[in-house]
């Protein structure tokens, strides 16, 4: 725990420490704040009479979402925070309660522009999910046996990066970090996802934490509105350790979003996530869920 506390307070110190130098140069200029908040609700239900000749299961399902982002301008300094939350579980008759979404995702960047579409940046982000994932399994006499493998902070990523950030419109930006420092934590060891290597994430069994200190990280954002009413957004991200620089060994994740507004505050969503993590299997892994709902959204703009 000491470990996994030090790691928290050197990385977060390194990230604040140029958002306080932000404040010392910018004395005496033009602050923009813009903020945005995204509320979300989806529900979806389907049931089915005894004697329905098609075969299916009476199911419920419910997921919400939490999406803020606060910018800061002024001069050649930026400073643009993101909280992305989404939760989702769904009850399917003779299976009770299941998780069908899980996100916690952080990210603080300070950038300096050094020309029009360029500029030089230090971010700090933190992936996690809220509660318990099991894997279930087949039990020879009948039933199922529920193998927890993940919970909060198990695993957990908090990542550093420095690089160079080119952001052509307002809609699209792509970040290239030649210097990323990784910790992954596993901070309950009971946890089970043991893979060929003998590790839980890559974190070695009965250990908390893993550092990689020599990697890069390439971020791209995308946001779209096709249409007025339909809009579309995009993150990949990819990972590589220079220690084990081979084409099986580069992390990667797309998170996809495709919304459609039916009302004012009525909206149909897809969304979709295609991940591939040497360290959690050896395979791409993918998940996608539609969904009807409720969205609410803000945007603020302060100048001071």
């Amino acid at each position: 725990m000491k470990k996994i506390v030090l790691s928290i307070v050197i990385v977060t110190m390194c990230h604040f420490s140029i958002m306080a130098q932000i404040e010392a140069d910018s004395v005496g200029a033009d602050t923009v704040w813009t903020t945005s908040t995204t509320f979300g609700l989806n529900f979806n239900q389907a049931a089915f009479s005894d004697n329905w000749t098609g075969g299916a299961v009476n199911s419920l399902a419910f997921s919400g979402l939490f999406n803020y982002l606060a910018n800061y301008k002024r001069d050649a300094w930026s400073w643009d925070n993101t909280v992305d939350l989404l939760f989702g579980v769904v009850n399917n008759q003779g299976q009770g309660v299941r998780k069908s979404q899980d996100r916690i995702f952080l990210d603080s960047k300070v950038g300096y522009d050094i020309s029009e579409d360029w500029n030089g940046y230090g971010s700090l982000n933190f992936l996690t999910q809220f509660a318990p994932g099991f894997r279930y399994v087949d039990l020879p006499t009948g039933g199922e046996d529920a193998l927890r493998i993940s919970d909060f902070m198990a695993p957990a990523f908090l990542t550093f990066s420095l690089g160079f950030e080119y952001v052509p419109t307002e809609n699209f930006s792509l970040r290239l970090s030649p210097f990323s420092p990784r910790v992954t934590f596993v901070t309950d060891t009971t946890v089970y996802r043991n893979t060929e290597d003998n590790t839980n994430y890559g974190v070695e069994i009965g250990e908390t934490v893993r550092y990689e200190w020599l990697a890069f990280q390439l971020l791209m954002n995308w946001n779209k509105n096709i249409t007025e009413n339909i809009s579309l957004q995009a993150r990949y991200l990819t990972y590589a350790n220079y220690e084990n620089l081979s084409l099986d060994q580069i992390d990667h994740r797309l998170d996809v979003t495709l919304a459609a507004k039916l009302t004012q505050y009525i909206n149909v969503n897809f969304s979709a996530i295609a991940l591939y993590d040497f360290d959690q299997i050896d395979e791409l892994q993918f998940s996608q869920l539609i969904g009807v709902g409720i969205l609410l959204n803000r945007e603020k703009a302060v100048v001071e």
